[in-house]
């Protein structure tokens, strides 16, 4: 069963259209990359499948309808927003009471044990930790969830580099068990292509590529071409194009890498570059 399943997904307001005829499916234990560009409709596309807006078209997480059946389906799910907050005055002990009197599924012992590999005090309020330390207490909290499905909508927004690295990795070796499901949205491509299994573009509120890992790996080549392979390189249709230190980067869709292989240096390209070539991107 999908743990997401959206179909002519749709969500306009009184002078934009968010979301126009999505169609997306996420399976039970993967890790999506929901990326594109600040206001294409990633926020939008989260708060349908959290339940927290109405939409058209049909949508099912988890099984269930998450407008209708908001209540149940909160049971299963956990959620790190970009403008997530706490209390500043609140100790971290007290967030933990709190998520162990609301959250039947909350496990102490196990947020504490994340908790005692930081360098968060129990007895610290929020006032006195960094971003970074608030972000890990966020993670704390929802990792001791025994939840099926994990939501992040840009959850390291404002960290510095150390503390995305360190926040990601805790995600992918302390949470994930492959039974579990993770979307992600960001338009910081770069820091998480290393932990997702599948990838999803949107752009305008349309997908305009979804793809596991592997699909994109078996489809997708970019090379490195000198000015003197070019103009042959140019003639087998890249699908993108920018300068890279004295030469060009093109990126092909589906062109055999025999074909390839004798204009310059092959390799499967970065999300970053795939996702410019996606969308036309100027060089």
């Amino acid at each position: 069963m999908a743990a997401i399943d959206a179909h002519g997904l749709r969500k306009a307001y009184k002078t934009t259209v968010a979301l126009d005829g999505v169609d997306l499916s996420v399976g039970e234990g993967r890790i999506l990359g929901l990326i594109g560009p600040n206001g294409a409709g990633k926020s939008t596309a989260l708060q349908a499948i959290l339940g927290l807006t109405p939409y058209q078209g049909t949508l099912r997480v988890l099984g269930r309808d998450p407008w209708t059946e908001r209540d149940r389906l909160m049971g299963e799910v956990c959620f790190i927003a970009d403008v997530a907050v706490m209390p500043r005055w609140l100790r971290v002990t007290e967030a933990l009471d709190y998520m162990a009197g609301v959250h039947p599924r909350f496990d102490r012992a196990k947020a504490e044990g994340f908790l005692a590999r930081t360098a968060i005090k129990p007895k610290s309020r929020v006032r006195e930790l960094s971003k970074g330390m608030v972000a890990q207490l966020h993670l704390a909290l929802v990792m001791a969830v025994d939840a099926r499905l994990l939501v992040l909508d840009e959850p390291t927004l404002g960290l510095d580099l150390l503390y995305r690295k360190s926040f990601y990795d805790s995600l992918l070796n302390d949470y994930f068990d492959h039974s579990r499901t993770i979307v992600v949205s960001t338009h910081e491509v770069d820091e998480i292509q290393h932990i997702l299994t599948d990838v999803a573009f949107i752009d305008r509120g349309r997908i305009v590529l979804s793809a596991t890992m592997e699909e994109i790996e078996a489809r997708y080549l970019e090379l490195l071409v000198g000015q003197d392979h070019l103009a042959a390189a140019k003639a087998l249709g890249p699908i993108g194009e920018r300068p890279r230190f004295g030469k060009s980067l093109l990126i092909f869709d589906g062109v055999e890498r025999d074909k390839l292989a004798p204009l310059g240096e092959i390799r499967t390209p970065g999300l970053a570059d795939l996702f410019l070539a996606t969308m036309g991107a100027p060089a």
